[in-house]
């Protein structure tokens, strides 16, 4: 099984859609194994939008990301980065597939519901900006068998 590393942004806290977004990733068959609720500050949130330094909209983007508190999760499956990001839907809410997270739930690009890895290498490494392996649990769901077949 791979590891992806997803965050429920501000807006989804303060809209109250932390259970409705989890539980469409649950009834998808993946598998929740770490999960906080965190006010992130200032430094981890320019560590973990790093690679967006210097660009017009990195200001607004790291004064969002620290305005409220945040959901931050790893989740397991197999193709999780894939499958993930096709459940999300684009980034920009208005291009997002109907039926998608983002197009149920967002209006704008810079208030788009949830945040997701975009490869395994970038699920890596934010996974470990916010977790300790010691934090991540390793269980078996009774449904995996049913999920995925051997």
């Amino acid at each position: 099984m791979e590891r992806t590393f997803l965050m429920l942004k501000p807006d989804t806290v303060q809209r109250g859609l932390i259970g409705k977004i989890i539980g469409r990733l649950e009834r998808r068959g993946l598998k929740l194994v770490a999960m906080k609720f965190i006010w992130m500050d200032r430094a981890l949130a320019e560590r973990h939008y790093g690679e967006h330094v210097g660009k017009p909209f990195y200001e607004d983007l790291v004064a969002f990301i620290t305005s409220g508190p945040v959901v931050p999760m790893v989740w397991e499956g197999k193709n999780i980065v894939e499958v993930t990001r096709a459940i999300m839907g684009q980034t920009n809410p208005v291009e997002s597939d109907v039926g998608t997270i983002r197009d149920d739930f967002a209006m704008d690009l810079s208030m788009n519901i949830i945040h997701g890895s975009d490869s395994r290498e970038s699920a890596k490494r934010e996974i470990a900006n916010f977790f300790t392996k010691d934090e991540i649990v390793n269980y078996t769901r009774v449904d995996e068998c049913w999920v995925y077949p051997r």
